[in-house]
């Protein structure tokens, strides 16, 4: 893939699994990424292409393509069907990027992914810009797929992901959230942009033939998703930074109340009582220990863990071993990234 960093070894195993087609497809992805934020011109331009050339683990463009290659007819396929699922693809990345960029508005973050963030190098106007043009060109990139279908599975995950950081932030500094809120939270803002993924992937390639295959693989991608979201909560709470490339704790610093805090109130009673609000680096810190001695990460991911067994469990029968396996590892490698 031609990336500035090499991909995640776990995600580079399901690369190497799903051979040299699925390659062809991913490096495809790129190029189409950065050709199409190289678009933009003016002083907007080296930052939107900064925050692609940065790289990532591009979960969501390889679950499009994985599940793509589960709705392929026998036999090769149109050189415009191709086309489409690189695009639907490139679509998802870029509204997933698009709302990186616009969290660390919210949140002033210094850093993602171990670099200074778009806010914190040009300001917080240009980041806005930034992040709003990788949401036009996302729907731009879309749209040539000429279908309803896929534009509007496209727009209600990104209409999720809006209502739930507006959640997010109504949730602020309340230690009191409930399980059941923080869930519903991270189905919006981070399972429904996997579950369109995997949508978008079957529909690519066979619009309106594979429907009842769309929904399934949707079912189980929304699955990874949520334990996806779980497990970089716990990560922010146990995860060392210079790995992380963030602050530890910075979802307390931010007021965001997640798993780990939630389960380790109920084991530590003066956890509830805890007032987020202008912590410190260091204080923030001190509540990560805090909370890592009750033993709530282990049990958030356990919780994880359940998730990702069930997804691989609900996978359709009629799958073929092949594309079986490479899902199957994906759902490997969501929990491989936080080991």
């Amino acid at each position: 893939m031609a990336t500035t960093t090499l991909p995640p070894s776990e995600v580079q195993a399901i690369l190497d699994r799903g051979g040299s087609a699925l390659r062809a497809r991913m490096l495809a992805t790129e190029q189409r990424l950065r050709e199409v934020v190289g678009e933009a011109s003016g002083p907007i331009a080296p930052h939107a292409s900064s925050i692609i050339a940065a790289g990532g683990k591009r979960l969501r463009p390889l679950l499009v393509l994985l599940a793509g290659r589960c709705g392929e007819p026998e036999g090769p396929i149109d050189a415009e069907n191709e086309q489409a699922l690189i695009r639907a693809a490139v679509a998802v990345e870029l509204v997933h990027s698009a709302t990186l960029v616009h969290d660390d508005v919210l949140d002033a973050a210094p850093l993602r992914r171990g670099r200074a963030t778009v806010v914190a190098s040009g300001g917080r106007g240009l980041a806005t810009a930034a992040g709003d043009l990788l949401f036009a060109r996302a729907f731009g990139e879309l749209v040539r797929n000429g279908s309803p279908t896929q534009l509007q599975i496209l727009s209600d995950a990104s209409s999720a992901l809006a209502v739930g950081e507006l959640r997010q932030r109504e949730d602020a500094y309340d230690v009191d959230v409930t399980l059941d809120r923080y869930l519903h939270r991270c189905e919006l803002k981070t399972a429904r942009l996997f579950e369109a993924a995997a949508r978008l992937g079957v529909l690519a390639i066979a619009a309106g033939q594979q429907d009842a295959l769309a929904d399934a693989l949707g079912a189980y991608a929304g699955q990874i998703g949520l334990a996806f979201q779980l497990l970089d909560d716990i990560l922010d709470v146990g995860g060392d930074p210079d790995r992380t490339g963030k602050r530890r704790g910075g979802d307390l610093l931010d007021g965001t109340i997640t798993l780990p805090l939630i389960l380790a109130r109920e084991r530590d009673s003066s956890l509830a009582e805890l007032d987020v609000r202008g912590l410190s680096d260091r204080e923030a810190e001190a509540v990560c220990e805090r909370i890592a001695t009750t033993g709530a990460l282990d049990a958030a991911r356990g919780r994880a863990v359940a998730i990702l067994a069930q997804a691989k469990r609900q996978l359709p029968a009629s799958l073929s071993p092949s594309a079986r396996e490479l899902l199957e590892l994906m759902a490997d490698a969501v929990l491989e990234r936080y080991r």
